[in-house]
């Protein structure tokens, strides 16, 4: 069994993930940027910022140096926000070894050209390094509690996905694994965007019915462009795609959906980004979701009324008119 891992990015993700594999008897060291903060969570033996009322246990230790952190394990697992996915891989490259694995618990694009993170890591490492991606239906905050929780772990080395199986899944948190490294990267990333629309459809005071009917149009436009990307059919109806929609668009522990609440009641978005006080990685995602559908030539609009509201300065009232006053035609 394997018997350490290293996780990068102290956020609340990152810290949960840090938890359950110390928990299940696994050796682990989770890493932070920010050394004052890091240097309280080792005096509190805690992230009181993220999850203050989770103790650590006795195998989960911090630090924050980086060369420590990817020498520690040959299994790094990543959980840093998007925008800063790609500057990580690069100061890590020194300090891997041959047997070095990669994962990644990030949800997103590659902002700079739009990339999936695969795709990035292959750029960044180069194609010979195991990889893999965790993604589905997961607020850090239950994982931390030992509430009831399923997860995907996606790669195309079944030994790679066994590994990280075998370090988290217990009798509360469920791990299934996939080959479908980028049907499960896609609707982690999309979801995001979508759990925004829906934010701002409650937000303006709309009901359950626009809710559902967000929820499943919006998983049409997922599996439009995921299996564009060559994602699979079945991965978008299961934890990675529907299961991750319908959690981030139905419950305010959602930072985006939260977003999309504070801007459908007329917040600006730094007031709603300042508020929040933490990553939401929608924002950038639906620009990015958006450049690839017209890149692509994919009919996503409730990605592009989104992308306008956002970037454009749409009023959140005319986007939902816009959606409304589209030709119909068939759902399928």
């Amino acid at each position: 069994m394997t018997t350490s891992i290293s996780i990068l990015g102290a956020g609340s993700w990152g810290t949960a993930l840090a938890i359950q594999a110390a928990r299940n008897d696994c050796s682990t060291l989770l890493w932070g940027h920010d050394s004052a903060k890091i240097k309280k969570i080792e005096q509190d033996k805690k992230n009181q910022r993220y999850l203050p009322d989770i103790d650590f246990p006795e195998l989960l230790h911090v630090t924050d140096n980086l060369e420590q952190a990817v020498r520690f394990s040959s299994i790094i697992l990543i959980a840093v926000p998007s925008h800063v996915f790609k500057d990580t891989l690069i100061k890590i490259a020194p300090f891997l070894s041959r047997d070095s694995k990669i994962a990644w618990a990030t949800k997103g694009f590659d902002p700079e050209d739009g990339s999936l993170l695969h795709a990035v890591v292959g750029q960044v490492l180069g194609n010979h390094v195991a990889t893999a991606v965790m993604s589905g239906p997961t607020f850090a905050g239950e994982v931390a509690a030992k509430l009831p929780t399923a997860i995907t772990i996606a790669s195309a080395s079944p030994l790679f996905a066994m590994q990280l199986t075998e370090i988290y899944h217990n009798q509360y948190f469920r791990t299934y694994t996939s080959s479908d490294i980028i049907g499960v990267q896609v609707g982690g990333a999309v979801k995001n965007v979508l759990a925004i629309a829906a934010g701002i459809a409650d937000g303006l005071g709309f009901g359950a019915n626009t809710r559902a009917a967000l929820i499943t149009r919006g998983l049409t436009e997922i599996m439009r462009l995921g299996t564009q990307l060559g994602g699979q059919h079945d991965t978008f109806m299961g934890l990675a795609g529907l299961g991750d929609l319908i959690l981030t668009c139905t419950d305010n522990q959602s930072r985006n959906r939260r977003f999309g609440l504070a801007l459908g009641q007329g917040k600006s978005k730094q007031q709603a980004v300042t508020e929040i006080g933490q990553e939401i990685e929608g924002v950038s995602a639906a620009r990015e979701t958006y450049q690839l559908s017209q890149k692509l030539d994919i009919d996503m609009p409730i990605t592009e009324q989104t992308y306008r509201v956002l970037y454009e300065n749409l009023d959140p009232r005319k986007a939902v008119q816009n959606l409304l006053n589209r030709d119909q035609k068939a759902e399928v």
